[in-house]
C-alpha cells in the first residue's frame, strides 16, 4: 500500500518537473519569470534573442528520480552568463542544497572548459562565466535551508572573505501571496497560483478568480495555460474531477468560453450537493446537513473556507443548521457566508 502511494507521489512530481521544464524552455516565458520574480537590475540587460537553451542536464545520478534542471546560456553585456534552475518540487526541504548546487555548478564549468580550446582557456585573461543558481520550490513546508554557501560551512565567520561563498535565488511558489500573483496577471504568475491549489474545490474557486487576469495573456500563452491545467494541475485528482476540469477548458479557445464551462462545471457540482441536501433533509440528520454545508463551502471557496467549515462542524442544533442551509446558497463572498453562520450561532 505504501509502495503504491510512493509511486503515485513520484508520478505527480515527475509531471510537475516535466511541466515546469516544458514551460520554462520557452525563452519568452523564462525571461518573464526573471522579470517578474527576480528583482535585480541586470535582468533589464537580458534580450530574448541572446538566450540559448542548453540541451543537457547536470543532475547527479543519485537524484535523477527526484528532480530536474534547466540551463540557459545568456549574453549579458556581451559576456556569457549561465542560468541554472533546479526544480525542487517536493514537500520536504533539502538542507544540502548549497552543497548540491556547488556540485552542479562545478559540472557546468567543467563542461564549459571542455568546449574551449586549451590555449584560450590557459590564457591569462581567460575567465569562467558567472553561473546564477536558482531553485524553484513548490513544497508546503517553509524553506529553511541555508541560502548562501558559507552558512553551510562550520565556523565560516572565522575566515571571513576566504570562506567559499555564493548565494542562490529561491523561487518559492507558495511564498507569493495570491493577491500579488493575481495582480501580476501574466502566465508564470497564474501558473504559480494554480500550482498553489491543493484540491479540486480550491482549484475551481481559484480559476473563477483568474478569469479577468487570463484575458490579459496572449492566445499562445492561454494554450500553454490550458496544457498545464489539464496535464499537470489535475494530477492526484479523481477521474471524475479531472474529467470535469478537462471539459471546462479543453474546448475553450477563448477565456470567455472557459468562464462559461467553469460556471457550468461548478453548477453541476452544486446540483450534486443539493441532492445530498435533499437526502439529508428527508432523513433529518444533523450529519447530513453538516456535510452539505461544508461541501458547498469547499467547492465555492476552496481551502480558504477550512476555518469556517470547522465552525460549522461544531454545530449540533438541527434547526440552526436548517436556517444556515436555507441561506448559504445565495452568498458570493466567503465573508458573507461567515456572517450568515455567525448570525445563526448568535440566535441559537
Amino acid at each position: 500500500m505504501e509502495e503504491n502511494k510512493d509511486h503515485s507521489e513520484k508520478e505527480i512530481h515527475d509531471k510537475h518537473d516535466r511541466g515546469y521544464k516544458f514551460l520554462l524552455s520557452s525563452r519568452r516565458i523564462f525571461l518573464q519569470l526573471l522579470n517578474t520574480f527576480v528583482k535585480q537590475g541586470w535582468v533589464e540587460e537580458i534580450d530574448e534573442e541572446n538566450m540559448i537553451l542548453v540541451n543537457k542536464s547536470f543532475i547527479l545520478q543519485d537524484f535523477k528520480d527526484k528532480e530536474a534542471d534547466l540551463v540557459y546560456k545568456i549574453k549579458v553585456k556581451e559576456q556569457d552568463v549561465i542560468f541554472y534552475v533546479l526544480f525542487e518540487l517536493q514537500s520536504s526541504v533539502d538542507y544540502q542544497m548549497p552543497y548540491r548546487l556547488l556540485q552542479y555548478m562545478m559540472e557546468i564549468w567543467r563542461e564549459y572548459l571542455k568546449d574551449i580550446e586549451a590555449n584560450v582557456a590557459e590564457a591569462k585573461d581567460f575567465k569562467l562565466p558567472v553561473i546564477v543558481p536558482m531553485v524553484l520550490y513548490n513544497g508546503d513546508n517553509r524553506w529553511t535551508a541555508c541560502k548562501s554557501y558559507k552558512e553551510y560551512l562550520r565556523n565560516f565567520d572565522l575566515f571571513g572573505e576566504y570562506a567559499v561563498d555564493f548565494k542562490y535565488i529561491l523561487l518559492n511558489v507558495n511564498g507569493y501571496p495570491d493577491e500579488e500573483l493575481l495582480e501580476l496577471s501574466n502566465l508564470i504568475s497564474l501558473i504559480f497560483l494554480i500550482d498553489k491549489t491543493k484540491d479540486y474545490g480550491e482549484m475551481m474557486a481559484t480559476l473563477q478568480k483568474m478569469i479577468e487576469p487570463l484575458r490579459k495573456i496572449s492566445p499562445e500563452e492561454f494554450l500553454m495555460f490550458k496544457h498545464w491545467l489539464i496535464n499537470i494541475a489535475t494530477s492526484g485528482m479523481t477521474k471524475e474531477q479531472k474529467k470535469e476540469v478537462e471539459e471546462a477548458v479543453e474546448d475553450s479557445e477563448e477565456v470567455e468560453n472557459m468562464r462559461y464551462n467553469l460556471e457550468r462545471a461548478i453548477t453541476s457540482e452544486f446540483e450534486k450537493i443539493e441532492c445530498k441536501l435533499e437526502e439529508a433533509q428527508e432523513k433529518g440528520e444533523v450529519k447530513g446537513k453538516l456535510e452539505a454545508i461544508c461541501q458547498y463551502l469547499e467547492v465555492r471557496f476552496g481551502a480558504e473556507s477550512q476555518a469556517l467549515q470547522e465552525t460549522v462542524r461544531a454545530i449540533t442544533d438541527l434547526e440552526t443548521l436548517s436556517r444556515i442551509l436555507n441561506r448559504i446558497y445565495i452568498v458570493n463572498q466567503l465573508d458573507e457566508a461567515a456572517a450568515i453562520i455567525q448570525s445563526n450561532l448568535v440566535s441559537q
